[in-house]
């Protein structure tokens, strides 16, 4: 689909309420996949709209209705035909995502921040955290853009936080965020392996959103993921290669009373077949998701034998 930058476009859309619409109607029509950042065309619209202009994305009416020049025109409208055509994210053309209410800088070396783990993060895990509670060591395990190692920072200021992650790429990134919020004391990137770059260490919380997507989600997913790195995305035939690892060396790294708190989103399914002896505790959200568990350090010491089985039996 290719939109026409014709004078009749331009001299037909004149304000920034124009744009706005004829934006978010070209996305409909174009039966795009809104799941990066926006559930839908409008939002996504004002996201890319507005960065072309340089503006905040909150909309008074008289924004609505400021003009846009021709050279601002002529930029609004290849960016709407990009996002048509190439089907990029739009948090990767404007290379930048909100997430537990921060800004982070997001390319395609990273997966766009999405996860629903962040409400949790704004409340300091409250009630699973008593309030009083003293956290002392967070692990962000598969950090990817960091977003979940600095919002723990920013919400547990009195925490050191290691950001953890296998790709020297996505830690790059992560890198650049760290720097940004001004947390280079606080916040410290480490390629690892799963825990095999942080051995003999511990936390009071680990907090992971590592990849999960099952091969058949994979197979079918829209074409707006294939911007994103696979090795973020998929994990196998069940997309439980990595959780198997977590959930057998998870105990180890937590202090006697901490928590771990891992994201598996649809493969939610084949973590309770496949451990269906273990009283996972399945978060609920205010805005939206599924499919992240809590276990204490207790319980992933109870079910040691379990986990280290399903692991053994995967290699």
């Amino acid at each position: 689909m290719v939109i026409q930058q014709s004078t009749d476009i331009t001299e037909q859309l004149h304000t920034v309420a124009d744009y706005i619409r004829y934006a978010a109607s070209e996305f409909n029509r174009a039966d795009l996949f809104f799941g990066h950042g926006h559930d839908n065309a409008w939002d996504e619209a004002i996201t890319l709209i507005m960065f072309v202009l340089e503006l905040p994305d909150q909309l008074t009416e008289h924004i609505m209705q400021c003009r846009l020049t021709i050279e601002e025109k002529r930029q609004a409208l290849e960016i709407i035909q990009c996002r048509i055509e190439q089907k990029i994210p739009a948090a990767y053309i404007t290379n930048q995502a909100y997430f537990a209410d921060l800004p982070f800088y997001v390319d395609e070396r990273v997966l766009v921040p999405r996860s629903p783990i962040g409400e949790w993060i704004e409340k300091r895990f409250s009630p699973i955290i008593d309030d009083e509670k003293s956290v002392g060591r967070i692990l962000d395990l598969c950090t990817g853009s960091g977003c979940i190692a600095i919002a723990c920072a920013s919400y547990f200021p009195e925490a050191e936080v290691d950001a953890v992650d296998l790709s020297i790429d996505a830690l790059n990134v992560a890198q650049i965020n760290i720097e940004n919020h001004g947390l280079t004391e606080q916040v410290i990137p480490i390629q690892s392996d799963v825990f095999s770059g942080i051995v003999g260490q511990k936390y009071d919380l680990i907090v992971t959103n590592p990849p999960y997507v099952d091969q058949e989600d994979i197979d079918s997913l829209p074409t707006e993921f294939t911007h994103e790195p696979e090795m973020g995305l998929g994990c196998g035939a069940d997309g439980l290669d990595i959780v198997r690892k977590i959930l057998a060396q998870s105990a180890e790294h937590l202090n006697d009373d901490g928590i771990l708190i891992c994201e598996v989103g649809n493969s939610q399914i084949h973590v309770e077949a496949l451990y269906p002896e273990v009283d996972f505790q399945w978060l609920t959200f205010e805005r939206g998701g599924h499919g992240v568990f809590m276990l204490t350090q207790q319980q992933l010491v109870e079910f040691q034998e379990i986990f280290n089985y399903a692991l053994k039996n995967s290699e």
